[in-house]
């Protein structure tokens, strides 16, 4: 009978680095998982832990033994296994000494590809204590750090330098050596709390162990809920809520075994400043948590955490109202600054910063984005001259000292410089609303203008990226073009603008000077938007080959791509669907091999199935019409989908390629209007069954 206990690993260094410390976590995990499948080691859950000083994992009910099994080697076919006597072959006598048995307990083994030589042979598992060591050490081998380092004489290679390892199966230790250190049941409690060794007596004992004794929470998100749950606390007795952002939540996390909340102060003044500066110096610069009021604006207070606690808190709390105020006024000092010259004013210093070295500067990107905005404009019915003024301004605010020092707060910074400056309320928008969508799921622009302008500048990066050669591949992106691309998508489809997305491509390639292949670098653009489109759709839920349905008649607006789409996949549910996908699949490879020129003739038809075919299309055709005029792809699917019957007779009683070459090209010519009638909004026959 199979035993099991459960596994712990921990590994003990220097701090780590807390942005990296979840993924790092998380891919140990993964890794373990990996090689405990890889070694057939059965377990029933497994979770891993991290804090500054350890990454651990425990695995539930790993069995002791591998199960035993049979390993099949497969040796030389049977006809090069015997010589012409009959006996076996040096091939077959070979392959027998090589399995270390004699050619007797060989066997047998037939499929469909032939017969060949086997040798079945029986392997014991081993014992699980065997094989951990070195499934942790190739895991933490291949953890995802950027840039590992080496500590004192050893050649070992890590994240930072280790100190210790507890490897327990049960209650007993697995004797070896992790990284340089000997492996054994000693953990190490908080640096400052408990800075002395803690026996971990079994799996079960870690994290009690580690809380009781040692002051440290090892569960990452049970600390996250516990810093939530107290900076809210915390903010509850100055009057308001802490404002939380993932990111810095996970951060705090990865920089505290003990959380404990410390609040602080900082004078009411700077809350002229604008909240997303604030909120950018506290979260950025200090870690902290800032502190809203009901109706969501900020008060002069924020939320911090130290890692102990301490005997004189106030103390930290001033130590750190100290280290806030020169940044606060850093940022008091950036604003008032900035504010002593308009963004117009800045226009001309943007061709001092290269966008791209064929490409030009910022000002040569600018003034691009500005006749694509205008074309946009004129065909959305959009203000001309607002959207251009917008352009214009778009990428001045780069130049100020504000987002000098906090590069996030491009666009938001231009829309409060904006407003200062006296600009139309539109084109201040427009000026934070063209960097949307921000991130993947993140809202497109509200306004008009804020869209055309997110679309020119996009469309405007993406050609000029691509005609200079630059085109991503694999992983490598370092213009964000498929995030770009996306945007472009969305821009379109969610607010519901129908652009055809080419005839913005040309537009844009048309305003490039450099020297490329256009035809080929055009193909290339297109090729990624629908290859981005694609990914788009499958997301919203989308089959693969209802995109390829819609693609084969090759829409060019991206919202009237969707609306087929949509169609599409409401055509599928229909009873008739699956017959009249393999109707149009049978027509199209008809109309593929016929070797004649296919004339619009048809009055050469005979049969009566024919010709209720041929009344059916010509009904059918005039009836879609109008639907297609409205884009009611549905509808007109619907109405196609009843041709059903009359098709099915038609391939029940009438011979297509017919001697009678007049007869044949009428047959030939009414399933290419059949066809294209479907064409017209896709090509179902691509639709899987």
């Amino acid at each position: 009978m199979t035993t099991s206990n459960h596994l712990l690993f921990e590994l003990g260094c220097e701090e780590l680095p807390p942005k990296s410390l979840k993924k790092l976590s998380q891919a140990l995990l993964d890794n373990m998982l990996a090689g405990l499948k890889e070694a057939d080691l059965g377990f029933s859950d497994a979770k891993a832990y991290a804090t500054p000083r350890r990454l651990a994992v425990i695995i539930e009910d790993l069995i002791s033994f591998q199960p035993d099994k049979v390993v099949e080697k497969r040796g030389p076919a049977i006809q090069a296994a015997f010589d012409a006597e009959g006996n076996p072959s040096k091939a077959a006598q070979g392959f027998a000494a090589s399995c270390g048995a004699s050619f007797e307990q060989l066997e047998r083994l037939k499929t469909d590809k032939g017969e060949w030589l086997v040798f079945n042979q029986a392997v014991k598992g081993q014992a699980t204590v065997n094989l951990i060591p070195e499934i942790i050490r190739k895991s933490l081998g291949n953890l995802p750090i950027a840039k590992r380092m080496r500590w004192g004489n050893s050649d070992f290679e890590f994240a930072r330098p280790v100190h210790w390892a507890v490897l327990l199966f049960g209650a007993d230790v697995i004797d070896s050596e992790i990284l340089g250190v000997n492996t054994g049941r000693e953990s190490w409690g908080h640096r400052f709390h408990a800075p002395k060794a803690l026996s971990i007596a079994t799996p079960n004992d870690y994290l009690a162990t580690l809380f009781e004794q040692g002051k440290v929470i090892a569960d990452f998100e049970q600390r996250k809920v516990i810093i939530r749950d107290a900076a809210n606390q915390a903010a509850s007795k100055v009057g308001g809520s802490a404002h939380i952002e993932e990111d810095l939540l996970e951060e705090i996390a990865a920089l505290n075994e003990w959380p404990v909340p410390v609040v602080g102060n900082f004078d009411a003044r700077f809350l002229e400043l604008p909240m997303e500066v604030l909120i950018t110096t506290m979260q950025s610069n200090q870690k902290y948590f800032p502190v809203k009021n009901a109706q969501g604006g900020l008060l002069p207070h924020f939320i911090t955490f130290s890692n102990i606690e301490s005997n004189n808190p106030a103390s930290i709390q001033h130590g750190n109202e100290r280290v806030i105020l020169p940044r606060l006024s850093d940022a008091e000092f950036f604003w008032k600054q900035d504010r002593k010259q308009s963004l117009a004013d800045r226009v001309e210093s943007l061709s001092t910063i290269v966008f791209q070295k064929d490409l030009g500067t910022l000002a040569d990107k600018t003034q691009r984005v500005v006749g694509l905005s205008g074309l946009i404009a004129e065909q959305l019915g959009a203000d001309v001259a607002l959207t251009q003024r917008a352009a214009l301004l778009a990428k001045t605010d780069l130049m100020t000292n504000m987002v000098g020092e906090f590069a996030n707060l491009q666009g938001i910074m231009g829309r409060y410089y904006a407003v200062a400056d006296g600009e139309n309320p539109e084109v201040a928008i427009a000026l934070e609303e063209h960097y949307f969508p921000k991130q993947s799921g993140g809202a497109t622009p509200s306004t008009l203008i804020g869209q055309i302008l997110s679309l020119a500048e996009k469309i405007d990066t993406l050609s000029g990226i691509f005609s200079a050669g630059l085109i991503p591949t694999g992983d490598k992106d370092p213009y964000a073009l498929r995030r770009a691309t996306l945007g472009i998508l969305r821009v379109l489809i969610e607010n519901g603008i129908a652009l055809d997305v080419v005839s913005l491509l040309d537009s844009a390639l048309a305003q490039f000077s450099h020297s490329f292949n256009h035809a080929e670098t055009r193909q290339r653009i297109i090729d990624f938007i629908f290859d981005r489109l694609k990914g788009y759709s499958l997301d919203q839920g989308f089959s693969a080959d209802e995109f390829e349905a819609v693609l084969a008649v090759n829409p060019t607006q991206p919202l009237d791509f969707m609306l087929r789409l949509r169609a599409v996949k409401a055509f599928r549910q229909l009873p008739e669907a699956e017959s009249l996908a393999a109707a149009n699949k049978r027509i199209i490879n008809i109309l593929k091999k016929s070797d004649q020129a296919i004339s619009e003739e048809m009055g050469s038809l005979v049969e009566v199935a024919e010709k209720n075919l041929l009344a059916a299309a010509e009904a059918s055709n005039a009836d879609i019409l109008p639907l297609l005029a409205e884009q009611n792809y549905p509808m007109a699917l619907t109405r196609l989908a009843q041709l059903r019957d009359q098709v099915d007779a038609f391939f029940d009683d009438v011979m297509v390629n017919t001697d009678d070459l007049a007869l044949r090209n009428s047959r030939l010519a009414l399933l290419a209007m059949l066809s294209n009638q479907f064409l017209k909004i896709a090509d179902i026959s691509k639709l899987q069954s």
